[in-house]
């Protein structure tokens, strides 16, 4: 169960542990010292819709956690890859790692499409 969207790519499931989205990259909120990135608040609001409240399966990569102890994960809600979503509606940019890379070709393919389309955080 997502108890509480953080921001465009982290969420907080029932225990407080923290998960962090795989293969992307949404803008950040406010911070105390710095202001928030141009569609942050957006994309948390978006993510907040998609995913807070519900249950999610949460699916592993090659890293199991990211350097700040977050679960590194794939969001499936239902059918649907969450972290590809956001992508595909333009809350957030496809950002790989390696080793994590799984989904790397479809989140380059999506994002590829929106910026074409100037959608997003694309739109002029």
């Amino acid at each position: 169960m997502v108890v509480r969207v953080i921001d465009g790519d982290t969420i907080e499931i029932e225990g407080g542990q923290r998960v962090r989205y795989i293969g992307i990259d949404a803008p950040e909120i406010a911070h105390p010292t710095e202001p928030a990135e141009y569609f942050g608040e957006e994309a948390a609001e978006r993510n907040r819709e998609l995913v807070e409240g519900k249950i999610v399966s949460l699916e592993r990569d090659v890293e199991d956690r990211d350097e700040y102890g977050r679960r590194l994960r794939y969001v499936w809600l239902g059918d649907t890859v969450i972290n590809a979503e956001l992508v595909r509606l333009v809350y957030a940019y496809a950002y790989s790692l390696p080793p994590n890379v799984r989904y790397q070709e479809l989140f380059l393919c999506l994002e590829g499409e929106a910026r074409e389309q100037k959608l997003g955080l694309w739109a002029e």
